[in-house]
């Protein structure tokens, strides 16, 4: 006898489903299956298996599909309800995952209970920051990413302190290099060893497994990822370099941010690293210089500093010196999923700061060419005017589910400032071909709109049976 025949089949939650759905008691069920109610009463409990002499007896009374009782999920499945539980929200509790299937299998009810509170929960989380979004005001409880995206916008994304500390590395580096086309990575290899001691090594992402770059202080080793590209591994170098050379001037920033608790000042204190670590490879003034003699044009702005796409896109975000400022740019970088993992601005910024972008914007359709810069000149429900550019970029450190490209990078300024750009030329900016978007799909009240997503917070639905718009959502 094979392993099959011999595995036991509980089916107790899903059972006492499917009597919840025939609105049946057990007595009831139990007399059309020719069962004592208290046997039931234990295969419900799944304190006994389920014959295959029952369950041809319930596909014959009930007229159930075998098949479909026997499949996982139902209205509250184990996914959904780990998705639930993995919510900030419960933090701490760490409910393993043999109780939440349980609770899926044994307590359906009170698994679709959990769920409607948690549907409910989140809308009304939804309408808060819609709230916030169209009156101002401070977001409800921020998420750690959420507190430092805010704190990091407050400031514009400009840091004076941290670009004056970034461009005196830079030349001291270069005053030590041995050679003058000598390479940012290889001059701060030299100087973590000579004053820290510290010597870089690459290994097998397998080695590595889950770590890009990991510090290893007892040996005196910063361990880098293969999986790194030239440009993500001089960065990596270089946020190594800016901790042991200006680790207390970090530290000192981080406490005077005020963040409400470790996760958050952790987050922000890699934030900020990261910031004077592009600082170092990207200094201030002759960055700044460089992107106006070329026209912001980025594949030479990433030639002549040696670093990637993203990392010069970001860059470009931080110009806001008094005395020498760069076009007003804002970034947003997406995933094909459409989820937001950057958003930056030196200046205005013309979609949500909590939901996603508008499906119009050519950002999410950069996908369709990857590698390749496509512009698009857009106009907000306020009237304002972008000129927009977005390309595929690489996820740093991609694994064997990775496939290249598979992030969006969005860039754009109000298109007062356009004619700075490379870009731009050879377009008529006094009349040009614009596309109107939204913000979030329930912050945005252009109608019709078939690419609508979800209706706008505050307004009634006017769905009914004479007439379908081009939108899912049309509303008075």
């Amino acid at each position: 006898m094979n392993a099959a025949a011999d595995r036991k089949l509980f089916l107790g939650g899903r059972l006492k489903r499917l009597r919840r759905d025939l609105d049946l008691s057990q007595t009831a069920m139990a007399a059309d299956l020719g069962v004592s109610p208290s046997y039931l009463n234990h295969i419900e409990r799944n304190q006994r298996p389920v014959s295959a002499q029952l369950l041809l007896r319930l596909a014959e009374t009930y007229d159930v599909d075998l098949r479909n009782l026997g499949q996982s999920g139902g209205p509250a499945s184990e996914a959904e309800l780990s998705e639930v539980f993995a919510d900030p929200l419960f933090q701490g509790l760490a409910v393993p995952r043999h109780e939440i299937m349980q609770l899926a299998e044994d307590q359906p009810a009170a698994a679709d209970a959990v769920l409607r509170l948690y549907r409910a929960f989140t809308d009304r989380r939804v309408r808060d920051r819609a709230e916030v979004e169209v009156g101002g005001g401070a977001a409800p409880t921020d998420s750690p990413s959420e507190w430092v995206r805010e704190y990091v916008q407050s400031r514009h994304n400009h840091f004076p302190d941290l670009d004056a500390l970034g461009e005196a590395l830079h030349d001291a580096l270069r005053a030590e290099a041995p050679a003058p086309d000598e390479g940012f990575e290889a001059l701060a290899r030299a100087r973590l060893f000579a004053r820290h001691g510290l010597t870089v090594r690459t290994l097998p992402a397998e080695v590595m497994v889950e770590w890009t770059r990991r510090f290893d202080p007892h040996r005196g080793r910063l361990l880098l990822s293969d999986a790194l590209g030239p440009s993500s591994r001089a960065f990596a170098v270089a946020n190594q370099l800016v901790l042991m050379e200006h680790g207390s001037e970090l530290q000192a920033l981080t406490e005077a941010a005020n963040a409400p608790d470790a996760p958050t000042r952790n987050l922000l204190k890699a934030s900020l690293t990261n910031t004077l670590a592009a600082a170092a490879l990207m200094p201030y003034a002759a960055f700044q210089r460089t992107a106006e003699e070329t026209g912001y044009d980025l594949a030479r702005l990433q030639a002549r500093f040696g670093v990637g796409f993203e990392q010069v896109a970001h860059r470009l975000t931080t110009l806001s010196r008094p005395t020498a400022r760069g076009v007003p740019f804002f970034l947003m970088r997406v995933d094909q999923a459409g989820n937001v993992s950057k958003r930056y601005a030196s200046g205005a910024f013309p979609f949500s700061r909590f939901g996603g972008a508008c499906p119009r914007w050519r950002l999410h359709s950069a996908f369709r060419t990857p590698g390749r810069i496509v512009t698009q000149i857009i106009e907000t429900p306020d009237g304002g005017r972008w000129f927009t550019l977005a390309r595929t970029v690489d996820r740093q450190g991609q694994d064997a589910f990775t496939e290249g490209d598979d992030l969006a990078i969005g860039l754009g300024c109000e298109l007062r400032h356009a004619h700075r750009l490379i870009y731009a030329r050879g377009l008529d900016l006094q009349k040009p071909e614009v596309t109107p978007i939204g913000p979030a799909c329930r912050l945005c009240e252009r109608h019709p709109c078939a690419e609508r997503a979800a209706p706008p917070v505050g307004r009634a639905l006017t769905v009914d049976d004479w007439s379908k718009s081009v939108s899912p959502y049309p509303f008075a």
